[in-house]
């Protein structure tokens, strides 16, 4: 089995988590524990969602007043999820936009649309695709 990484994000309510998840970003659920702990998937990619547990040291965006996260979210197009995820209740971050970034190596330009929201759980996605 090749490596992964799946975030697990911190929720103060995991079964509005999940239902935000699904409108905004068209999640299914892989399964889930009493909707405490869940896996999700949004076209493939699968993350988890969890209850906080301050006392394992697990806390919210909402719990600590801030995320140390952002979360790129790759899509078709980012305008359409970027307007679904505002409409499920997301407050825009910043609006999609063309960016490029200049980088060492093999492709000193990258060309991309992103914007961003952050959810009503205080997660911060990106929302993207690169141009080239």
């Amino acid at each position: 089995m090749p490596t992964r990484i799946s975030p697990m994000l911190a929720v103060n309510d995991p079964k509005a988590a999940i239902a935000f998840y699904e409108r905004a970003f068209g999640a299914t659920i892989r399964w889930h524990l009493d909707h405490a702990v869940a896996g999700l998937s949004i076209g493939g990619a699968e993350f988890f969602l969890a209850h906080e547990s301050p006392q394992y040291g697990t806390r919210s965006p909402s719990f600590a007043g801030f995320t140390t996260v952002r979360i790129e979210l790759f899509v078709d197009d980012p305008v359409a999820v970027h307007r679904q995820a505002v409409a499920a209740g997301a407050t825009s971050h910043s609006p999609v936009n063309q960016h490029e970034h200049v980088t060492e190596g093999l492709h000193p330009i990258r060309r991309m649309l992103q914007g961003a929201v952050l959810d009503p759980f205080g997660h911060l996605w990106l929302i993207g695709k690169f141009l080239d």
